[in-house]
């Protein structure tokens, strides 16, 4: 099965359904419950997966569901097996996907220059990140 197949891309979809059910189901306290499967990389001989998880909150909050998905791998894991019918379930490594705030960033550092070139001001709304 190649990457860019019909069939992985089917695959990767089907198990990031069932794993933002799962993980949705999860009773952890860590777990922060604005948290979602943005992508998920199934590798083609379907022993390894990635998942990529969105936290809405600051990086804390995003670094503890990380650590509470990592405990519950393996219940998660079992319940995958259970929902998707596939060969092999895959091992799981949970990711934590900043690429949300790196484009709200990003779309802030455009919209200042833009006032900037048309000589006006954006007042700062206090949620400035800084690196």
């Amino acid at each position: 099965m190649r990457k860019g197949s019909i069939k992985n891309t089917r695959i990767n979809s089907e198990v990031q359904k069932e794993l933002s059910l799962i993980i949705g189901e999860l009773k952890d306290p860590r777990i922060d419950p604005m948290s979602t499967v943005t992508e998920v990389n199934v590798t083609a001989d379907l022993k390894y997966c990635t998942a990529y998880i969105s936290v809405l909150g600051d990086e804390e909050h995003g670094k503890e569901t990380i650590a509470g998905l990592t405990s519950a791998m393996g219940f998660i894991r079992r319940e995958l097996a259970a929902r998707v019918n596939l060969r092999n379930t895959p091992e799981l490594r949970f990711v934590l996907d900043k690429s949300l705030e790196y484009g709200i960033h990003m779309s802030r550092l455009i919209d200042e220059v833009i006032a900037r070139d048309n000589g006006m001001h954006v007042p700062d709304n206090g949620n400035e990140q800084t690196d």
